[in-house]
């Protein structure tokens, strides 16, 4: 960008149409099945949604947990994908997140969760870390 240039400067991970996001991924030595029946165990939602009391993971279905993560589910397609609103509580508007299960090889699968409609550079940044840390566990519960 020059000095007269009148764009503003890009930020990383904002779009000019879901504001930021952000995506996180790891390849795990498990299939798409193993890594699924972790994701909806109890063990693995308390991850990433926190403590629920019980969840159907239906298409609509909405749901908040007890540390204040709450959402609706818009898309779930067994052993592949996961499309939903999330969002903390202290937050001013939902997100979007998806998580999808990539696998070309049955003991290998690749587990990705991207997440847009982020409010700000911040907000962006804490859930990279957040969601690392996600995956980090599930590879270590599932090492």
């Amino acid at each position: 960008m020059d000095k007269w240039s009148s764009e503003s400067p890009k930020i990383v991970g904002q779009t000019a149409s879901v504001g930021f996001q952000i995506g996180v991924r790891r390849t795990l030595p498990i299939s798409a099945e193993q890594a699924w029946s972790f994701l909806i165990s109890a063990q693995g939602v308390k991850l990433w949604i926190g403590d629920v009391p019980s969840l159907k993971l239906s298409v609509g279905e909405s749901f908040t947990s007890q540390e204040g993560i709450s959402g609706e589910f818009r898309v779930v397609k067994p052993n592949q994908q996961l499309r939903l609103r999330w969002k903390k509580q202290d937050w001013p508007q939902p997100s979007t997140l998806q998580i999808r299960l990539i696998s070309t090889k049955p003991d290998r699968t690749t587990i990705s969760f991207h997440q847009e409609k982020l409010d700000h550079a911040n907000t962006r940044e804490q859930m990279k870390l957040y969601w690392e840390d996600v995956l980090d566990t599930i590879r270590e519960k599932q090492a």
